[in-house]
């Protein structure tokens, strides 16, 4: 048995508590004890340790694309540039720059990753011997960087690259049923028809797997569905039978009143990526009404203007002040629960982002000693102060992968710079 003494802790109140023992067997917590003094054997994790940090929405060969789209234009004209991209990238290199962007979500105390894989076949849409060898590189990466991964595999059949295609929905379902331990994802309502969409919520339901689509994200997006389908994108994936409990929406920026209905009456979880939607300029998501329909919250990075779930988190917040006129929307505890035990349950992982007996060894400590966070309160100045930067420690399943702000065993800004750089 692994013991830690926590100086700080989160245990999903509204404040944090000081000292805190959390004894770890199995890759499991077996007993958190409030209150406790430290014993000779503790480590000892100085700063505010919290629930693993849960990335629910990440597409990795994006990373290549950090600081070299930043030109005049919108979200179409960077899309031909993620196309470009994409027509670049082979196994090998995919590994590698998954193997790179992953580690640095390790260094940001991401536990977990939700990684919506679309890049599925050769130049040209040919298949590779192993149909599923993009996929299968990912998951290698995530596992040498020290991190979670689920998989979910998106079905993309109109537009786009051919590399993103599979002939229907029939053939992506064979292709992703051998793939281990893979979930679901519904490219967009662009990109799958109606009729296919069923197939893939099928597929996903019995399996009892987390299904994930693009929803609403950019206003053409909404005016495709209608124009198409005579009615929005969510309403579209909810007469598919997409919507449910294991259902994400990402993006979700633009729905409309009855979208926001629909997906809180489901219990689905809408996830957020304020960088990149604010990098893409595609808008501000009604997080606040959404919430307050019965959705849940998950976090993302998605294509990785920066990887920084704390900065995610407070954008949140911060976004809808600027929307609204408003202040104090979202609480601290209501953004680290959207970052870590909220992404988890998208993910299919209700038993992560929390620390309390029975739940996944996968924490990550805070330092509050930077000119960011001092003097400041632990939860409060973590969620609205800090940065990837402070975090210190990462444990995932009861295994140390980030020690004093360095990972365990690979050299991030290294591997970065030779997978990135001409």
């Amino acid at each position: 048995m692994t013991a830690l003494w926590c100086e700080h802790a989160w245990l999903g109140g509204a404040a944090a508590t000081a000292g805190v023992r959390v004894e770890i067997e199995d890759g499991r917590i077996a007993s958190v004890h409030e209150g406790a003094a430290p014993d000779d054997d503790d480590q000892r994790c100085s700063g505010l340790t919290i629930p693993g940090l849960a990335n629910a929405h990440s597409h990795a060969f994006q990373r290549a694309l950090r600081g070299r789209a930043q030109g005049p234009g919108s979200f179409w004209t960077w899309r031909e540039q993620m196309y470009a991209l994409a027509e670049t990238i082979d196994p090998d290199r995919l590994h590698r720059l998954a193997r790179a962007t992953f580690a640095e979500m390790a260094l940001a105390g991401i536990t977990v990753v939700g990684e919506f894989h679309y890049l599925h076949h050769a130049p040209g849409g040919a298949p590779y011997g192993d149909p599923n060898e993009l996929g299968r590189a990912v998951i290698a990466a995530a596992g040498e960087a020290g991190i979670r991964i689920v998989l979910l595999d998106a079905c993309y059949l109109h537009g786009g690259s051919a590399r993103f295609r599979d002939a229907s929905a029939e053939a992506w379902a064979e292709r992703v049923s051998g793939l281990e331990s893979a979930g679901a994802a519904i490219h967009s309502v662009r990109a799958v028809d109606p009729e296919a969409a069923r197939v893939v919520a099928d597929w996903a339901a019995q399996r009892g797997v987390p299904l994930h689509a693009h929803v609403s994200e950019q206003p053409a997006e909404n005016a495709f569905a209608e124009s198409e389908f005579g009615a929005t994108p969510t309403a579209v994936l909810a007469a598919a039978g997409a919507l449910s409990a294991r259902f994400t929406a990402v993006h979700a920026t633009h729905p409309t009143p009855g979208d926001i209905a629909l997906l809180g009456a489901a219990g689905a979880t809408v996830c957020l990526c304020p960088t990149t939607e604010r990098d893409l300029a595609d808008g501000i998501g009604p997080a606040r009404a959404l919430a307050d329909a019965g959705a849940r919250l998950a976090l993302g990075s998605d294509s990785h203007a920066v990887i920084d779930l704390l900065e995610e988190a407070r954008a949140v917040e911060l976004d809808e002040r600027l929307a609204s006129g408003e202040r104090g929307r979202h609480a601290a505890a209501e953004l680290l629960t959207a970052a870590s035990a909220g992404g988890y349950a998208s993910l299919g992982l209700p038993d992560g982002g929390q620390i309390a007996p029975g739940a996944l060894a996968d924490l990550t400590t805070v330092a509050l000693g930077s000119v960011r966070l001092a003097g400041t309160p632990p939860l409060d100045g973590t969620v609205f102060c800090a940065s990837a930067a402070d975090v210190r420690d990462v444990m995932v399943g009861g295994r140390w992968i980030v020690r004093d702000g360095a990972h365990v065993s690979i050299d991030v800004p290294g591997e970065l710079r030779e997978v990135l750089e001409p």
